[in-house]
């Protein structure tokens, strides 16, 4: 009986380690599995959709001009006192530098395209006194030469198709009217032929040589401006006196 005590001792003395072993392996196998499973954690500030993430689905925002919102009378306000101010502040465009000449042109050109009056030359309105507020032109201007004083006028009559520029010149101390007399040869209802006609220089006055030709295209005229474009690229900018 001894000897049979003895060996069942010895085998659960044997059987200790196996099991433990056993134990362990399967403890481990537990955790090794639980680090593949997908088991949810806690959501944390390095979870957030990114910026870049954000950004790709936000909608961008949209910026509208102004001047789309308002009446086209009021824009043709808007832009014609910007004219006449830069008119104003380049003594007719005598002073003006490059950049005030470039935006001369923009504001020009957007009120051309607000013109409240086709076919200009066959309208009643064009006609009258007008006086120069602006042009490009330098020999107008009397840039480099004897300065001009007082207004620039011209005057249209489309009933008789004739026109008058006239203006003051000052030759050093002595103020001199002048003035050129031409014809108008329309092609269409904004555009016209011009062939000068007479020079008038104070009490003098001769016969324009046949080459002085030029030419007028109104693009824009309402009561107020009238706005002109010449053969040579020279822009006009007239209010009705």
């Amino acid at each position: 009986m001894a000897t049979s005590a003895h060996n069942s001792t010895t085998r659960d003395i044997m059987t200790l380690p196996s099991r433990s072993i056993a134990l362990c392996l399967a403890a481990a196998a537990l955790r090794g599995a639980a680090a593949f499973s997908p088991t949810a954690r806690p959501r944390t500030h390095r979870d957030a959709p990114s910026t870049t993430a954000r950004s790709a689905v936000a909608f961008p925002e949209l910026s509208i001009p102004n001047h789309l919102f308002e009446s086209k009378d009021a824009r043709r306000s808007q832009l014609k006192r910007g004219i006449l101010e830069l008119a104003a502040e380049t003594k007719r465009g005598l002073t003006a530098t490059e950049e005030q000449q470039q935006e001369m042109e923009q504001l020009f050109q957007q009120l051309e395209k607000l013109n409240p009056t086709p076919n200009p030359l066959k309208r009643e309105e064009v006609n009258g006194d007008w006086s120069l507020e602006y042009t490009t032109s330098d020999s107008i201007l009397g840039k480099g030469g004897f300065p001009r004083v007082g207004p620039i006028i011209q005057n249209i009559d489309t009933t008789t198709l004739s026109a008058k520029n006239s203006e003051t010149v000052r030759y050093l101390v002595l103020d001199v009217p002048r003035s050129v007399t031409a014809e108008l040869s329309p092609k269409n209802g904004k555009f016209t032929d011009v062939k000068f006609k007479r020079f008038q220089l104070g009490p003098v006055g001769f016969d324009a040589p046949d080459k002085f030709r030029g030419s007028l295209d109104i693009t824009y005229l309402d009561d107020e401006v009238r706005l002109t474009r010449g053969d040579k690229g020279n822009i006009f900018v007239l209010t009705r006196m």
